[in-house]
């Protein structure tokens, strides 16, 4: 007869006793007027889905990317080809400098968008809600939009799993009579 054990936690279950601990890691590109490839990056927190970090660069280096990933203290990070040679050169030092500073890296299985899931989320909404209405002119001009943009994301965007929450968490407002007052944000969205 074989032994009855308990089944194991699932994935889902890990997840959520681990998701104040985890963040999501990723670039994304955007291409300048002047046919140039920007790289974003973008830290988030799994717990209340807050964008961490984000930086701007035309020349990621796994030193560039390394300073940025050491404020956080656990990673999740996609299988990236766009260091190309100078990535898997830095690679070792790159990870001692990790694992000296208590971080631990989990690499998704390549082409597995749905592994890095959140973060991915956030890249399509920056992309749907702002970057596809505008002209990047610029590396500087990208960093302004990005922080518009984040500022909005984590002060006024709402999400399903935060019960219609931002990541910023706010108090609701009971309904008054009154004016409503609309501000503009990350260059046209606006919050009430």
């Amino acid at each position: 007869m074989r032994s009855q054990q308990p089944p194991s936690p699932t994935w889902t279950v890990f997840l959520n006793h681990h998701v104040e601990d985890l963040v999501s890691v990723d670039f994304f590109v955007v291409p300048t007027v002047r046919f140039r490839v920007l790289f974003v990056l973008v830290i988030l927190a799994h717990y209340r889905r807050r964008v961490l970090h984000f930086d701007v660069t035309e020349h990621p280096t796994a030193q560039w990317t390394g300073s940025r990933l050491l404020r956080c203290f656990h990673g999740i990070r996609r299988r990236n080809t766009s260091f190309g040679i100078e990535m898997s050169f830095y690679r070792s030092q790159f990870q001692r400098r990790l694992k000296s500073q208590g971080i631990q890296e989990v690499l998704t299985a390549p082409r597995s968008l749905c592994q890095n899931s959140f973060v991915e989320r956030v890249i399509g909404s920056i992309r749907r809600d702002c970057l596809d209405h505008v002209i990047v002119l610029n590396e500087r001009h990208l960093k302004r939009i990005a922080t518009s943009y984040f500022n909005y994301y984590d002060r006024w965007q709402t999400h399903l799993s935060l019960g219609m929450d931002s990541p910023e968490s706010r108090e609701v407002q009971p309904r008054a009579p009154g004016k409503v007052v609309q501000f503009p944000e990350a260059g046209g969205l606006s919050s009430l």
